[in-house]
């Protein structure tokens, strides 16, 4: 996008009109900051996926940048015991049991994600966490989703 305005201001410059053309700021370049539709969106083409192509094809597409995985947004899925199924932000953590992870304030969160999930198949879970661009534990609301005929949590949160 950059490269396309330098060229029309080269361009404009060149056929001797005088027009500021002002070039996008890196500001303007970074990506809006989502929001919990997005959150909820992606949560549920997710589950779609999973059911639709097998939790391993749909792990590869949530671990790639793309439409599952950019900026804070990431794909987490669990099983129902709460062992990571993918965990896009450490690849390493897959395999491991996080169904004891409490919050700041003792809040078992995977607990209450397995609890939405297992009574209503899906809705959102509020609770306070570790923001790494602030570096200060900030409010978190994450959408979840039973994958439908599976014992597979889908879920993804964005800071508030």
């Amino acid at each position: 996008m950059r490269l396309w305005f330098r060229l029309l201001a080269v361009a404009l410059i060149a056929v001797g009109t005088a027009v500021s053309v002002p070039l996008p700021t890196p500001a303007v370049a970074q990506e809006a900051k989502p929001t919990q539709e997005d959150a909820k969106s992606i949560t549920l083409k997710a589950a779609d996926l999973i059911a639709a192509q097998g939790l391993d094809e749909a792990a590869k597409a949530f671990n790639a940048e793309g439409p599952f995985k950019h900026g804070e947004i990431y794909v987490n899925v669990i099983d129902f015991a709460g062992v990571w199924k993918v965990y896009p932000p450490r690849p390493a953590g897959v395999g491991q049991s996080v169904i004891n992870v409490k919050d700041p304030d003792g809040r078992f969160i995977v607990q209450d994600v397995l609890a939405v999930a297992k009574e209503k198949d899906e809705g959102w879970v509020e609770y306070r966490w570790l923001n790494p661009a602030s570096n200060k534990i900030e409010p978190k609301v994450t959408y979840v989703k039973r994958v439908p005929g599976q014992d597979l949590v889908a879920y993804v949160g964005i800071y508030k």
